[in-house]
């Protein structure tokens, strides 16, 4: 394509150059630039990209989109734009075919539970006959085409190259985790979405977002702004979780049609005659397009929640009800949340990616409902990002469990032990016994905690400490397979970590 087909319909300041100089590639990323790429100079919190518009010249772009024509390159193209973000994801999306422009999309955003919520529409629309890629924390993926995830929503640039591929490779519908800084960066404008989801909203991010107002503006620009019907996408909705404090505000400022979803109240989709176990959930879904009873593996009310936003945004698209409902209940387990550990050690050992209070005291507050032992709970908080959740999350373990082990997570930067104090500083007021590792060798026959910074032989107590009929349970990393000290990424998966930990038990 050339510059003037992309720029057609932007809203452009002015063009100077050759604008029919053909484009073939897009980045706001220096070091990327080849000859031929379409280079966006933006403004970011750590530097702007109009300081680097003569590097990527140097390394051959044919063009550049900027804010500020006093850095215009001279004797090459360019378009100054009011807003460069927003333009390059709308002229990203023209450059890749405009994916999302003819293909149901779904974007899912909240503090958790976007993922499990990915699956189970994954497998929803699959029902339905309308096979679906999923671009979200773990991977993007369709079939057998995975794109590894650079960031749960990437730059524009990177998520509709990505949109692109997945539709070529045969999907027929999009799924995705929106997150607060895609919305407030804009890396999602250009994106057709039909139907948006709001999950929940507790304390995250605060170390980028600074106040819970802001991370609230963040989410609501979904709504606000991306959801407006138009003429790609006429029949926009969104699905909103009424059972969160924040749902009323968000449903009330939406520039679409609504379909609330929540376990207590009248909502459009709601569920009733619910019976929980440690072999999931079974109730009656109530839509507005009828009733159906439904059976899932998950476990425990937060993932009810999940369930009701899938069935939520299978509604809003005027799916069968059947397709919902063997969606629902042909859900797989999501890698990391809630994933067993087998051993053959009678011990539950599930591995999840509860990294903010909220998460933690939803999946402890499922594992209390269905012990029949004692909880052995694990976790830290990573370094580098905020900070104030540590505290609460240390009480909300140490409140919860029988045995905390404060372990580090990915420290990042930080100092390991000042973030160990920090997660401490909050489970030292509910006066439990506090052990030394080393005493902990013949078990403990007392509620409390301990602190051990090496996560390999955190994990290794754990299982050493477990007894049948146990849980244990470790939190915050997940699906990940890495740990990050320092700068340096260095290979570590808690389910490898805890099934070697088993192994050496068993022998």
């Amino acid at each position: 394509m050339t510059l003037r087909e992309l720029l057609e319909n932007q809203s452009v300041s002015e063009v100077h150059g050759n604008a029919a100089v053909p484009i073939s590639s897009l980045t706001c990323d220096s070091r990327a630039v080849l000859p031929g790429t379409l280079f966006f100079a933006l403004r970011g919190a750590q530097t702007d990209g109009h300081r680097y518009i003569e590097q990527a010249v140097a390394a051959g772009a044919a063009a550049v989109v900027l804010e500020d024509p006093a850095f215009a390159p001279a004797g090459l193209p360019w378009a100054s734009v009011p807003d460069g973000r927003a333009a390059m994801g709308r002229i990203s999306a023209l450059f890749n075919g405009d994916p999302t422009a003819t293909k149901p999309l779904i974007g899912i955003t909240g503090t958790n539970g976007k993922t499990t919520t990915t699956y189970l529409l994954e497998a929803i629309l699959g029902a339905a006959g309308k096979p679906a890629a999923v671009l979200g924390t773990i991977s993007y993926r369709f079939g057998a085409t995975t794109i590894t995830a650079s960031h749960t929503t990437p730059e524009s640039t990177e998520l509709q190259l990505a949109f692109r591929r997945l539709a070529d490779a045969g999907a027929q519908a999009f799924v995705m985790e929106v997150s607060s800084h895609a919305l407030e960066q804009k890396r999602v404008d250009g994106c057709h979405f039909d139907v948006g989801i709001f999950s929940n909203l507790t304390r995250d991010h605060l170390d980028y977002h600074v106040t819970m107002e802001s991370y609230l503006e963040a989410k609501c620009r979904l709504f606000t702004e991306l959801l407006r019907p138009s003429q790609e996408k006429p029949r926009r909705r969104a699905a909103i979780n009424m059972d969160d404090p924040y749902g009323e505000e968000i449903a009330r400022r939406c520039a679409c049609p609504v379909v609330t979803f929540g376990i207590r109240g009248e909502c459009d989709v709601r569920p009733v005659n619910i019976t929980s176990s440690v072999s999931g959930i079974r109730a009656t879904m109530v839509t507005p397009a009828g009733e159906f009873q439904f059976a899932s593996r998950l476990l425990g009310r937060f993932n009810l929640s999940n369930i009701l936003a899938a069935a939520a945004a299978g509604v809003a698209l005027d799916l069968p009800l059947a397709a919902i409902r063997e969606g629902i209940e042909n859900h797989s387990t999501v890698p990391g949340r809630m994933e067993r550990v087998e051993n053959g050690a009678g011990v539950t050992c599930l591995v999840d990616y509860a990294h903010t209070g909220d998460a933690l005291e939803n999946v402890l507050a499922t594992l209390k409902e269905i012990a029949t032992g004692r909880i052995i709970t694990l976790f830290g908080c990573g370094g580098d990002r905020d900070n104030g959740k540590r505290p609460i999350m240390g009480r909300i373990a140490a409140s919860m469990s029988d045995l905390t082990i404060v372990t580090s997570d990915n420290p990042r930067t930080e100092d390991p032990s000042g973030i160990l104090l920090q997660v401490k500083a909050g489970i030292t007021p509910l006066a439990l016994q506090e052990y030394r590792p080393e005493e902990l060798a013949d078990g403990f026959a007392e509620r409390g905690f301990t602190v051990l910074e090496n996560r390999r032989e955190a994990i290794r107590l754990a299982v050493g400490l477990a007894r049948q009929g146990d849980i244990i349970l470790l939190a915050g990393k997940g699906h990940e397979d890495y740990q990050i000290i320092g700068t340096a990424k260095q290979h570590f998966d808690d389910r490898e970590e805890a099934a070697a930990a088993f192994a050496e038990r068993n022998h």
